[in-house]
């Protein structure tokens, strides 16, 4: 439900103008019955002055006496007859005149402390062409002796609600970092523990800390002093 202006001056209005009850006051108002009720005992809004519906064309004098006299009746908001905000189109924003001089000074900021963003993001925040992002970025901007960065915030040229969507948008499309690989299950334990097989075509040496004796000898050729048994 659409509320009046300043429901709690209004409401302070009524109490004091109307013969509603607290329960119409407070649906009306978007207020809880019981401080419509504090209102009227004097013990919240002090001092408050009261907010006319009539005068500003929320109310008519002909629904306040329907709802006097049907104390089960709710009131009814008037429609207003201004012009309502249209909603933005998409295109290129507009910069009063007053602040264009100042785009320069936004675009050195926002290059600056957030390079994540990208020229065409930079345009649709603050309506400027790329062309004059580049010339900025590489100093070949006709102003650039006296260009210092400020915040777009601060310029009047954005809002922060603006600038943090757009920031947000940009790292989520940034590229992310590519992830350690991992050891494959497929490596052998000796790649993982950096041992190096040695070469098979090379014998192997005696242990270390193993005396000659205790070494494995040759076997001994055969001796000539054998007698065969089976000789006549």
């Amino acid at each position: 439900m659409t509320l009046p202006l300043m429901p709690k001056a209004t409401a302070v209005w009524l109490v004091e103008n109307t013969g509603l009850s607290f329960t119409q006051i407070s649906a009306f108002c978007g207020l809880h019955e019981l401080e419509v009720q504090a209102i009227a005992d004097g013990e919240v809004a002090i001092g408050l002055v009261g907010l006319d519906p009539l005068a500003n064309g929320q109310l008519t004098q002909e629904e306040i006496e329907r709802c006097e006299a049907d104390p089960t009746a709710r009131l009814q908001l008037l429609k207003s007859k201004l012009p309502q905000p249209t909603k933005r189109q998409k295109g290129p924003r507009y910069t009063p005149v007053t602040k264009r001089g100042d785009k320069p000074d936004a675009i050195a900021w926002l290059v600056r402390e957030h390079p994540e963003l990208s020229d065409a993001a930079i345009s649709r925040l603050i309506g400027t062409t790329k062309q004059t992002i580049n010339a900025v970025r590489d100093r070949t901007h006709w102003n650039s002796p006296n260009i210092k960065p400020r915040s777009p915030m601060a310029l009047g040229l954005c809002s922060s609600v603006e600038l943090n969507e757009a920031v947000s948008k940009s790292r989520k499309r940034a590229p992310q970092p590519p992830k350690p690989q991992l050891v494959g299950s497929e490596s052998s334990e000796s790649d993982v523990l950096g041992v190096v097989d040695s070469d098979p075509d090379v014998q192997d040496g005696p242990i270390i800390g193993q005396s000659s004796d205790d070494a494995p000898q040759p076997d001994a050729p055969p001796s000539d002093d054998i007698v065969d048994p089976f000789a006549r």
